[in-house]
């Protein structure tokens, strides 16, 4: 049985034993069937949470809004027609709202800040002066009884009055079922979190667009910048640098040449081999291996070399930068657009993928050349922004677009007719979507962000399966999605799931549009019964099915 305990930073607090609080009750009133129906204050709920002692313990009863948000709830067996006939009355009357017009983007953050408590076993909110445009987990540091210490990269998009820098920050990342829910949503939006610390500034030459860090060093980081280059950096290594106006740039450790135009957003790096792949304005794709700056003869390895491949110190695009530079093993000519993003195959260093603004996903094999292997047209209606390889079938691919939806492709079976035949289509954004990634805890499970403020949460297992309750499901939304992630206010730039830590995830938002400037950072697991087998989760919630009628009724 684990002791009550509050952190030294009296921002963690510590419960005994499971987690009995607002995930069981909350969410009991939408699985269980003998939970009981909403009491008749659920139309005017009180302002502050209901708490009461048990055991020495306090566990909170959510508040009734999350009842009426979700737009239904499962009944006694004596009440359930007459609950169903007022759910339908509820959902007729957000349609209702609905139609009126959507709610404001303030409206919406304030809904979903008041179900924080339900819906996440724990999250973390860190306003950000200046925006970032990119997020990624680097190694974990150390692992302690509550929560474990995690290196985090970022960056300070300014405004010209500052560096541009990379951060490197550490996160203390709250365990499972440690966080009380009732800390988890007293956050200040215009406040740094605890849990947030910056721990080395590195000087960026250009503003930092992308971030990508080397699978079998994470330590090891590649940037994409407003310049044909890619940047190397052992961030480890790097000093600490002061970011005042007219500082010098830190010095690379290495930089990647090769493009003949601004490559500024497609970034990877291979999870097998030290190998990086990006593309830009130029329309093309480019293959470098970082061990050439240490072994140039390897380059004659590569399928596709290219003239000037191998580690020189000669000046290059940046311009005032003195490192080392390594030419391409392989430049891949395809797209008749810009080159928006680029993907390793999971288990080849010689297989990649990329997407661009001509709407084309093309798929290359380095070792049969340098033009594409399979090209698909019209992947989809208009621009594509990202691309994402599921590592654990490879069979598998996911693509993000302009056109607002997520498609999901088998290599196998890519094209009908000429033009791209998905799979599936993933209808569940109302703006462009920026980034897609496979969940590394669930194969079926993925992630997209878009400028609609949204992170979707899909597993497209569900896709087509009947549900036995038809409470079990949020109404009208899209096949395949089962959590919405609403605690941006403005567009979802990139977000990260965490591979040492599963169902976490690291997501930022450039709130330049909403607020005016900045940026928020937000570090979230969703709520275990969420993603685990109804089964199991209604088993767990019968033990406290006492409990939950007692405080249901004390509401």
């Amino acid at each position: 049985m684990m002791s009550g305990f509050t952190s030294s930073d009296q921002n963690l607090s510590i419960k005994t034993g499971s987690r009995l609080d607002s995930d069981y009750i909350g969410l009991a009133r939408f699985m269980l069937p003998e939970a009981s129906t909403p009491p008749r204050s659920y139309k005017n709920p009180q302002p502050e949470s209901v708490k009461e002692r048990r055991d020495g313990q306090s566990h909170r009863v959510v508040r009734l809004e999350a009842v009426q948000y979700f737009g239904f709830w499962l009944e006694s067996e004596e009440e359930r027609d007459e609950g169903a006939v007022k759910s339908r009355e509820l959902q007729k009357k957000t349609r209702d709202r609905a139609k009126a017009g959507q709610p404001s983007v303030d409206e919406r953050y304030t809904q979903w800040k008041s179900l924080v408590p339900v819906l996440y076993d724990w999250l973390a909110n860190h306003n950000l002066v200046w925006p970032s445009l990119s997020c990624r987990w680097g190694p974990q540091l150390e692992q302690a009884t509550y929560k474990n210490r995690q290196r985090l990269y970022l960056s300070e998009q300014t405004d010209g009055s500052v560096p541009n820098t990379l951060v490197l920050a550490n996160c203390e990342v709250v365990k499972p079922r440690v966080a009380a829910a009732e800390h988890i949503s007293q956050f200040n939006e215009e406040a740094r979190s605890p849990f947030v610390k910056k721990f080395k500034t590195i000087i960026h030459p250009g503003e930092v667009n992308r971030i990508r860090e080397l699978p079998q060093n994470s330590k090891i980081v590649a940037t994409h910048s407003d310049s044909p280059d890619v940047f190397i950096w052992d961030v480890e290594a790097q000093p600490n640098r002061h970011a005042v106006l007219g500082a010098a740039d830190s010095r690379p450790d290495l930089i990647l040449t090769g493009h003949q135009d601004n490559a500024e957003f497609a970034l990877a790096m291979c999870p097998t081999e030290p190998f990086v792949l990006s593309g830009g304005k130029d329309k093309s794709v480019v293959l470098w291996s970082i061990q050439d700056h240490i072994s140039p003869s390897a380059t004659e390895q590569g399928s596709a070399k290219s003239p000037g491949s191998g580690s020189s110190s000669i000046k290059h695009a940046s311009k005032g930068i003195d490192s080392p530079s390594v030419g391409p093993r392989g430049i891949y000519q395809g797209h008749e657009d810009t080159v928006e993003d680029v993907q390793f195959c999971p288990s080849s260093a010689q297989e990649f993928c990329s997407v661009g603004d001509d709407s084309c996903l093309i798929l290359w094999d380095a070792r049969a050349g340098t033009s594409p292997a399979v090209k698909v047209e019209k992947a989809h209606s208009a621009d594509l922004h990202c691309v994402d390889w599921n590592p654990h079938d490879e069979n598998l691919i996911l693509t993000g677009s302009a056109d607002t939806s997520v498609r999901m492709f088998d290599r196998r079976n890519l094209t009908s007719g000429g033009v791209g035949s998905p799979i599936y289509k993933f209808e569940g954004h109302k703006a462009a979507v920026l980034c897609v990634q496979w969940s590394p805890d669930k194969s079926s499970v993925f992630g997209s962000s878009a400028e609609d403020g949204f992170l979707n949460v899909w597993d497209h297992e569900k896709i087509g399966k009947k549900k036995d309750r038809a409470g079990t499901r949020m109404p009208n939304s899209p096949p395949g999605l089962f959590f919405q992630h609403a605690g941006h206010r403005d567009k979802v730039v990139d977000f990260h799931w965490n591979a040492s830590d599963p169902w976490t995830i690291v997501s930022v938002s450039d709130d330049c549009e909403s607020t005016g400037g900045g940026g928020t950072l937000q570090i979230w697991r969703m709520s275990d019964l969420i993603y685990r087998p109804e089964e199991e989760v209604l088993s767990e919630l019968e033990k406290f099915k006492s409990h939950i009628l007692t405080c249901s009724s004390k509401s």
